[in-house]
């Protein structure tokens, strides 16, 4: 299987093929840990959510949120084996993050956070109808193509990052509220959004093959990096829009 997630890739989860533990992977159980991480996520989420409208500076949680998600990420896609540990520190540290980040744009936008959410999860559970529906059929250029678009947009990301960094200069159109801007947020919506597509698919597929128990904290971290990107990318549209 092929998943644009970079936490979800076959080779996770074939390696444990066959595997004879009779404490398997369950689809429910994936779903179980999908809540708990959200439920983490959320607290801390409220907790920055609370200081920045006290007046108090956020920025240092955010930044903390920022870096300290990304690194326990990439811990978790290389051990999986550790996911029970790591998965809810990293839905912990991207709280401060969506926590601070949210009220910054809650501060210039007002219910533009509320908006983004239902929307995410809209598009959560819309997808996922269409999907048990089989309305959207995962095939391997499906696959192909949405892992495509996804690496094209980080490596877009990568080099603005790049750019705002050591030079004052920023990939076009990539933060205006211009038609074209707005096209281009949209576009990384929809890419995103369809990664939950592929990422139900892995999930459901990984459960079928007896894998190890961990292996529920890998597949619902892997759920949650998704759902955090497609937020952040709901905000931002929204934001543009907003500034039409």
């Amino acid at each position: 299987m092929r998943t644009a997630n970079p936490a979800l890739h076959g080779k996770t989860f074939s390696r444990y093929q066959g595997n004879a533990d009779k404490r398997a992977m369950t689809l429910q159980g994936t779903v179980n840990k999908v809540f708990l991480l959200l439920i983490i996520l959320a607290a801390t989420a409220f907790y920055t959510w609370n200081l920045y409208f006290n007046g108090q500076p956020v920025e240092l949680y955010l930044v903390v949120g920022l870096i300290g998600s990304l690194i326990f990420a990439l811990i978790t896609a290389f051990i999986p084996r550790i996911a029970p540990i790591t998965a809810p520190v990293y839905a912990a540290l991207e709280g401060l993050f969506i926590g601070a980040i949210s009220a910054y744009y809650e501060n210039l936008y007002e219910g533009i956070v509320m908006q983004a959410a239902l929307l995410t999860i809209m598009t959560l559970f819309g997808l996922l109808i269409i999907y048990k529906l089989r309305i959207i059929k995962v095939t391997k250029n499906f696959r192909l193509g949405v892992v495509a678009a996804t690496l094209g947009i980080l490596l877009v990301y990568l080099a603005d990052i790049i750019l705002r960094t050591f030079t004052n200069m920023q990939v076009p159109l990539l933060h205006e509220s211009s038609l074209l801007g707005i096209g281009i947020s949209l576009l990384i919506v929809v890419v995103a959004a369809l990664n939950l597509v592929l990422d139900f698919d892995f999930i459901e597929h990984a459960s079928k093959r007896n894998v190890p128990k961990h292996m529920e904290w890998y597949g619902a971290f892997g759920l949650i990096v998704t759902l955090v990107w497609l937020y952040v990318e709901m905000l931002r549209l929204l934001a543009k829009l907003r500034n039409r």
